[in-house]
């Protein structure tokens, strides 16, 4: 009789294993620093990305895509938890998160790690039996707050830095930044090697791995490039120096070298998956931390990093500049060869794995972020939302602390030093070059309104006046 009931129960369970639905895999790859305008499909009058624009033929690319954040922590925490920024208190890097600064305004106190109590997408990705790997920058908190605690099966390269000294092996030591720094399991390296190079190699490893053990996986690679230190290859650094015109607008070809360099190895990527033939089984989405790094580099002779035109300002601001970026999405069920200019948010992206993965659970408590499914089946469907917020109570090189609203095609930026509002209409104005706050006050004073309810509705630490200033 036990024999008979053992086979029964064997015959259930291969049955249901049978019968059960694939679950989607998902690769999500993250790039650091990388402005909107930087890729051929959106406008580059200079960067090869063929890949990446033929990633967004084959899928969706979203027009009016937003960090939460103009900087890379609290965007990458918001990704993870689908929440604001705002709302876990978390709204500047770790290495400033005390750092209340000497100006007019006193920079607030904040997190520098994302909580072990925090529930992540790779959380509930595990707990449905996704093979979760993380490869490159972290950035979201101490050792203990790594990606081992926060859902990952493995890491690696993942540390509390938040960019290399170098992106040459042995990518290490104090060349660039002042502390000593290194990135982990990259063995084995050589000389000559480039990280964005050995961090596709160790992800291909891992795509090969699992597609092996026909396991469901999450690959979250969040490269480095293109943060600083520019360093590009130097034959793409001549091949786009022989290239720039003055009719350029993009003129530094060291961060070309490095977009080149990025697209080659998405391209390798999406290769590999269409060697194992899990290409209709994947979702792949592409996006960045924040908006271009306007600053100039002294790497490379003091030329400007990254032009954001046509946008306004770059990363650290709340104008399009520094939170507007690239989002490409393909995959299972997403409309080929479409653009959608419904905005959306970084924080959308934990609920759209989740929902891809076909997980129901969600934290307790609120979150801030919406699923894309519909919007990838169809651009023109609606996402029960009207309104993004922004907050960034710091100081940065492109701003003093400022907060934002966009409403539709309007957009509010209150700056907590004295100066008057700024109201621009992103569909006439996407540069925001005219200010209407006096031409449309009620729009003004209602948006304003919102925004500081907003502040107050998720909790949000504010900057203080400095009883030292003048």
């Amino acid at each position: 009789m036990k024999t008979v009931l053992h086979l029964a129960t064997f015959l259930v369970l291969v049955f249901s294993a049978s019968a059960a639905p694939t679950r989607p895999n998902i690769v999500f790859i993250l790039a650091d620093d990388l402005g909107w305008a930087d890729l051929g499909c959106y406008g580059s009058d200079l960067h090869e990305t063929p890949n990446l624009d033929r990633l967004a033929r084959q899928g969706m690319r979203f027009s009016d895509a937003y960090s939460a954040s103009p900087v890379c922590t609290p965007t990458r925490v918001s990704i993870l938890t689908g929440k604001h920024p705002a709302r876990l208190h978390m709204t500047i890097w770790r290495e400033a998160a005390s750092n209340r600064g000497n100006r007019k305004l006193l920079n607030p106190i904040c997190r520098d790690s994302l909580p072990v109590e925090e529930t992540t997408f790779a959380e509930l990705l595990r707990d449905a039996g996704y093979y979760n790997v993380h490869l490159g920058k972290w950035h979201v908190g101490r050792a203990e707050t790594y990606p081992q605690a926060h859902g990952f099966h493995r890491n690696i390269g993942g540390t509390l830095w938040g960019a290399p000294q170098s992106f040459w092996h042995p990518f290490n030591g104090d060349a660039y930044f002042q502390d000593w720094r290194y990135v982990p399991d990259l063995e084995p390296s050589s000389k000559g090697d480039y990280l964005t190079d050995v961090l596709t190699d160790k992800a291909i490893a891992v795509i090969e791995e699992q597609a092996a053990a026909k396991r469901a996986f999450f690959v979250n690679l969040w490269y480095h490039t293109v943060h600083t230190p520019i360093e590009g290859k130097p034959e793409l650094v001549e091949h786009y120096r022989r290239k720039i015109t003055d009719g350029h607008r993009q003129r530094n070809p060291h961060y070309a070298a490095m977009v080149h360099s990025m697209d080659e190895n998405i391209g390798r990527v999406l290769a590999k998956l269409d060697e194992l033939r899990l290409r209709e089984n994947t979702l792949v989405v592409f996006s960045s931390d924040n908006g271009g790094f306007t600053r100039f580099c002294k790497l490379n002779k003091g030329l400007q990093v990254a032009n954001n035109a046509p946008l306004r300002s770059g990363k650290g601001s709340c104008y399009e500049g520094g939170i507007r970026v690239p989002l490409i999405v393909r995959g299972p069920g997403v409309t080929s060869n479409r653009r959608c200019s419904t905005p959306v948010v970084s924080c959308d992206l934990f609920h759209t794995f989740l929902d891809t993965a076909q997980i129901t659970e969600r934290p307790d408590g609120p979150t801030d972020g919406r699923t894309l499914l519909p919007l990838l089946r169809d651009p023109q469907a609606t996402l029960n939302r009207d309104t993004l917020h922004f907050h960034y109570p710091h100081y940065y090189s492109t701003t003093s602390p400022v907060g934002a609203i966009r409403q539709g095609h309007w957009k509010l930026l209150e700056y907590y030093e004295d100066r008057p509002l700024e109201l621009y209409r992103l569909d006439q104005d996407p540069g925001e070059s005219t200010n209407l706050a006096a031409a449309h006050p009620a729009i003004a004073e209602r948006l304003q309104k919102e925004l500081r309810a907003w502040r107050k509705r998720v909790d949000a630490l504010e900057p203080e006046t400095n009883p030292e200033s003048n």
